[in-house]
């Protein structure tokens, strides 16, 4: 009898053969546990391991990792994007270029989200932005308990949008991690974004990434067939998705060295902006079994 294992994984196009029941195996079976939008449930997975399978924002499992959190990273990326275009100012106030956000108000669902992250990391160590210069106004604390914000982050009333907070003139630029709104008037903070992206692709070869995959620690040690197996489906999933498309970037890597370049950028910006207590390796996000994990 296969299996069965409690599971968050978001509906995208690499996941999309798993959650319909199109592939399957005899060793495990996937309960699939829905939070919309998927975010929602990394909460209760680093604070009460609520799945034994969770996708998993990068920054939450860095930060989880580093406080000790019981749980194991999957050589396996189901979220990744260019993250150039998504800090964005409202044009109808005025032109704003990336060395205008010193001593601005800069809107964010949380100070920890991946997508802040990466661009915070880009835009200090690409435009000279001085991070500790900026007015930081988040909507929701981190979703590792033990992680304290830094001081002077402003909290934002729950009930608040933070498209219409730029709309309004209460922030003046916003980090966005959800899908770019179809508004004019909200531009990239960064010029001719895609340009942007695009050289700094050829200058790191890594991908953003926003999601991979994570067990729990128990499971990875009494059962790493199953975590073999999770693997193994997960990778099948993407190719009957046709990813990657031939001649385009990989978004989603799978295996160690092809994730290492990710990871590593992902590690030193967490550092710079003090999300970790402490500096980690890329094996250490790993154990013995899911280190070796390659197709």
């Amino acid at each position: 009898m296969a299996m069965r294992l409690r599971t968050l994984l978001g509906d995208h196009p690499c996941t999309a053969g798993l959650k319909s029941g199109s592939i399957t195996s005899d060793l495990v079976a996937f309960d699939f546990v829905d939070y919309s939008p998927t975010n929602k449930g990394f909460k209760p997975m680093v604070r009460e391991l609520a799945f034994d399978v969770s996708e998993m924002a990068i920054v939450t499992y860095l930060m989880a990792q580093s406080f000790g959190k019981p749980m194991v990273l999957l050589p396996d990326v189901v979220v990744a994007r260019f993250q150039h275009a998504y800090a964005l100012y409202n044009a109808k106030h005025g032109a704003m270029k990336p060395a205008d956000l010193n001593g601005k108000r800069v809107g964010i669902r949380s100070f920890t989200t991946t997508t802040g992250a990466w661009l915070r990391g880009i835009l200090a160590n690409d435009y000279g932005v001085d991070l500790d210069r900026i007015h930081w106004v988040s909507q929701e604390d981190g979703h590792v308990a033990e992680y304290r914000e830094p001081p002077g982050v402003e909290r934002a009333p729950p009930q608040k949008d933070l498209l219409q907070m730029l709309r309004d003139g209460e922030i003046d630029a916003a980090i966005y991690g959800a899908n770019l709104p179809n508004d004019p008037a909200l531009k990239s903070v960064i010029p001719d974004s895609d340009a942007a992206a695009a050289k700094w692709y050829a200058q790191h070869k890594a991908v953003p990434i926003n999601h991979m995959v994570v067990v729990t620690e128990a499971l990875s040690q009494s059962d790493p067939e199953a975590v073999r197996e999770v693997f193994r489906l997960l990778a099948e999933s993407k190719r009957a998705a046709g990813l990657p498309k031939p001649g385009s970037i990989d978004f989603l890597p799978y295996g160690v060295e092809a994730c290492r370049p990710s990871l590593e950028l992902m590690i030193k910006f967490t550092l710079q902006q003090k999300l970790l207590p402490r500096a980690l390796t890329v094996e250490e996000l790993f154990d013995k079994t899911t280190r070796t994990l390659v197709l």
